[in-house]
């Protein structure tokens, strides 16, 4: 079993999106079950809606999954398994105030030395425990050893046993910490491989540890992806006009060498492999991703294409395939094709009576197939040099004074002249 866990608390990352992507992918070739986990514990950091919009993201993206847990749900198993641990003296109540634990830390900020909890609250007697009425967090006691992971794509690590250090499985309010909350949902789900960003490397020592001290006898597999330096929303780049499909395609071949420069997700599934994964930070590269936009577009049929400017012509979209000689996104593309179809009325003083002369004609012209036979038709009823004739026709045309080449765009325009012109 793999698991995506995203937090509702904003728009996705471009890192989450990868992160789902591999974990999509590796999933389909061990062919085990993909889960969704809202990881929904923060309840003030939380954003009404935002689970459902993670939902939809993945779902355009084409990225299934089994089942959508929520992690709040799983509370009751989060205490109990706190209390087990209180009971088998692996876990200890901390009576020290935050006021108190602030002190600390700036004590060892200003000694130049890492903070590590002092144990405290370890060894109390049971009847100062008992007795105690104050607030208290509870914390698992320190490993005695150091805590070794294996990572597909960082290696072989070894955490020593302060940097694990005594933390806090539960908060004051009885609620679970990140660690803890998300070791035992792992252990819930029976999840085999841990597939997320490298942020939370120094989180991992913890969880494996919690694991560990609830006689969790499974070894989780990990893999922590590179982070993308400078990367924009997923919301953003959609609103920009990339595919889905190209965002999947740049996402996946960062830090690897796939056979092709230009694969669909479902491709990517036969070859793709994280060991081959660099484990060095990645600049996210906005040209790269237009480019590799670029060829998808080009891979759309030309209905599905129109779709994207904003109509469902077969022909419109043909139309759309020319102009991505200079569009590399569907917005882009939509600033090229809309104007064509809006009224020409921002026209240069030294262009309105050739252009208006053109428009006449063209109204009063019959049909023609061909765009020579169209374009004789005009000159001869206009008296334009070729020269002005072309830049008028084109004014008129694409409401553009520079483009493709008028006997491409004709092919495609002929059956909507009267719209265009009016």
């Amino acid at each position: 079993m793999l698991r995506f866990a995203p937090t509702p608390t904003g728009d996705m990352h471009i890192d989450d999106l990868r992160v789902a992507l591999f974990n999509h992918i590796v999933a389909k070739q061990k062919n085990e079950d993909l889960i969704i986990r809202i990881e929904d514990m923060d309840q003030e950091q939380n954003n009404e809606g935002k689970d459902q919009e993670i939902l939809d993201i993945l779902g355009l993206f084409n990225i299934t999954h089994s089942q959508v847990l929520y992690q709040s749900k799983n509370f009751r198993f989060h205490s109990a398994m706190a209390l087990q641990l209180l009971h088998e003296k692996k876990a200890f109540a901390c009576f020290c105030s935050p006021e108190w634990l602030e002190q600390k830390k700036e004590e060892a900020k200003k000694a130049e030395k890492d903070y590590c909890y002092d144990d405290a609250c370890r060894n109390l007697p049971a009847e100062l425990v008992i007795d105690n009425t104050a607030p208290f967090t509870i914390r698992i006691a320190r490993p005695d050893k150091p805590i070794v992971i294996k990572d597909h794509i960082q290696g072989e690590m070894s955490f020593d046993p302060d940097a694990v250090d005594s933390f806090v499985i539960m908060n004051q309010d009885k609620t679970p910490t990140y660690n803890f909350a998300c070791a035992v949902d792992d252990m819930l789900s029976d999840i085999s491989l841990v597939i997320r960003s490298n942020k939370y490397l120094k989180e991992t020592p913890k969880q494996e540890y919690i694991r560990d001290a609830l006689s969790y006898e499974k070894k989780i597999e990990y893999a922590h992806l590179p982070t993308i330096i400078d990367a924009p929303t997923v919301k953003w780049l959609l609103e920009e006009g990339y595919l889905p499909e190209a965002i999947s395609n740049y996402l996946i071949s960062m830090g690897i060498n796939p056979p092709e420069e230009i694969f669909t997700l479902d491709e990517s599934i036969e070859w793709f492999d994280l060991d081959n994964i660099t484990k060095s930070p990645a600049p996210f590269d906005i040209n790269k991703l237009k480019e590799i936009n670029k060829q998808h577009l080009k891979r759309l049929d030309a209905k599905e294409l129109s779709r994207y400017v904003g109509f469902a012509d077969e022909e419109i979209g043909k139309l759309a395939h020319i102009y991505l000689e200079e569009a590399k996104t569907t917005k882009e593309l939509k600033a090229k094709i809309a104007p064509i179809f809006t009224v020409k009325d921002n026209i240069a003083n030294e262009m309105k009576e050739s252009v208006e002369s053109l428009r006449s004609a063209i109204k009063k012209a019959p049909y023609f197939e061909e765009y020579t036979a169209f374009k004789e038709h005009l000159l001869n009823e206009v008296k334009l040099e070729e020269k002005e004739f072309v830049k008028a026709l084109r004014i008129l045309l694409t409401n553009a004074e520079h483009g493709p080449d008028i006997s491409e765009i004709y092919k495609y325009l002929k059956n909507y002249l009267g719209e265009i012109i009016k």
